[in-house]
């Protein structure tokens, strides 16, 4: 009876999705609302903020799980006139890597016993990686599609892998995707079509080289 019912369930979800869509739309559009002149004010606002502001943000905020992709998204549109793209790369490329010491420090020392105590009633385990292996455990982490950036980062402090190790990896797959989208986002809010392409065709590139490693690893896996 059950399976008999679970595709009524999940029609009825569908549809009251499909009101809530379609109520939302209509409310957008009675009130004139604009997604470009919403993303305009909110690049005003990040603007208005500072860049220290903003970088303290991206520096802090996606240790508690917030998007690292949308201050990668939006820096250069709202700090490209004052600093320069090479300097709100060079400022994002400083904040995740204080991202990335703050996570570490809280996974490996500051959490770790009241994540250990989490750990402990559920059916995981801690990994306890190897030496000669955390390289390998770090690039293959931060390559995988799917955990979110601060959850890699909590794995491999917990793992303990050596601080160097995990830093040099970490920052440098971070900061070539970052650049990546810092340029590809302004580009896309401002219109520049070479930016665009140079933009996208760097997100293209690391995702090839990204398939390329992991397929080497799985057949050296198997």
């Amino acid at each position: 009876m059950a399976n008999d019912q679970s595709p009524w369930k999940l029609i009825t979800a569908a549809l009251v999705l499909g009101v809530v869509a379609a109520t939302g739309f209509w409310w957008l559009k009675i009130h004139d609302f604009s997604v470009r002149l919403a993303i305009d004010d909110g690049i005003n606002l990040l603007r208005t903020a500072g860049p220290v502001a903003f970088f303290s943000a991206m520096a802090l905020l996606p240790a508690v799980g917030f998007p690292l992709s949308v201050f990668n998204l939006t820096a250069a549109s709202a700090f490209e006139a004052t600093m320069g793209l090479p300097g709100v790369i060079a400022a994002a490329g400083a904040a995740i890597a204080i991202n990335l010491v703050l996570t570490y420090w809280l996974a490996r020392f500051g959490l770790r016993p009241w994540l250990e105590q989490m750990i402990s009633r559920t059916k995981y385990k801690i990994p306890v990686v190897v030496p000669a292996e955390q390289a390998e455990l770090t690039l293959l982490l931060r390559i995988t599609p799917g955990p979110p950036f601060f959850l890699q980062s909590y794995l491999l402090g917990l793992a303990q892998v050596r601080f160097f190790t995990y830093m040099w990896i970490s920052w440098g797959i971070s900061i070539l995707y970052a650049s990546a989208f810092i340029v590809f986002g302004d580009a896309i809010l401002h219109g520049k079509g070479k930016a665009a392409f140079l933009g996208l065709s760097g997100l293209m590139a690391l995702g090839l080289i990204v398939h390329l490693v992991r397929r080497h690893y799985g057949k050296k896996g198997r």
